[in-house]
């Protein structure tokens, strides 16, 4: 079984795969804080409510845009499993080819969705990882990362909102929004849900013009399952995109994947 980690700014989300089968999938919130030890015990306690073994995990792969974390899953995995994880950096296979301005800027997150794209959809391909940041990018039909766009996430631009006035609550997203909001509550769910997703229909079609129309497009992130509703463009759901990223990365550099 192989350990796949992806630390984001809000959560770290985990994975196990036992051949091409995801096995388990779990969560936990991104401390600076917490120690290694900490890590490992939470991580061992999940795995043992799944039934799985830690003498079971024969690899890991960690990704993150969380640096001072990185170093404490490292060292987690390690204590907890007894493996060293590959980490997602400088000198690592990935399969793609980066053609940005400066390959080393860019997030071991998007390398890894991109990774994922390339090797599970027809190619050019656009991603959209709705997280704690809106990152939209693309695949070329070579397997090439050209670029994207980033831009607040809808939870960061919920706080914004509440947090810069008075008399605007802090409000769930639950329950759906009507197009024209008659109380504040509805309001504020139209703005940031429709207004989201008018501005992901306009960069797909923008993304379609430059790729071809006949890219696809795929969402990943922890809001992906939620905008797609309000969304005029159709496109693919795949909350694991990233986990199955990493899992094609760590194949490569084990050998096991061209």
């Amino acid at each position: 079984m192989i350990l796949t980690v992806d630390i984001g700014n809000t959560n770290i989300v985990f994975g196990v795969f036992d051949g091409d089968s995801l096995v388990l999938e779990s969560r936990m919130d991104t401390n600076r804080h917490r120690m290694a030890d900490q890590y490992a015990i939470t991580m061992e306690q999940i795995f043992n409510l799944y039934g799985i073994k830690r003498e079971e995990i024969k690899g890991a792969i960690i990704s993150s845009v969380v640096p001072p974390v990185s170093d404490q899953l490292k060292i987690s995995v390690n204590r907890a499993f007894g493996v060293t994880p590959v980490m997602i950096g400088a000198g690592i296979k990935t399969g793609l080819n980066i053609l940005i301005d400066d390959p080393s800027t860019l997030g071991a997150d998007l390398v890894c969705g991109a990774a994922g794209a390339k090797e599970f959809y027809p190619l050019p391909c656009i991603v959209i990882d709705l997280g704690t940041a809106t990152k939209i990018y693309a695949v070329d039909k070579n397997g090439g990362f050209i670029g994207g766009v980033i831009a607040p996430g809808i939870k960061i631009s919920l706080e914004a909102l509440t947090g810069k006035t008075v008399s605007l609550p802090m409000i769930s997203l639950d329950g759906g929004a009507p197009v024209i909001g008659r109380n504040t509550v509805d309001c504020m769910r139209s703005g940031l849900l429709y207004g989201h997703a008018g501005m992901l229909d306009s960069f797909i079609a923008k993304f379609k013009k430059q790729l071809g129309s006949d890219c696809s497009v795929v969402a990943t992130g922890g809001f992906s399952s939620v905008i797609k509703e309000y969304c005029e463009s159709d496109f693919r759901v795949d909350r694991q995109l990233l986990l199955k990223g990493l899992k094609v990365i760590y194949e490569k550099n084990a050998g096991k994947r061209k």
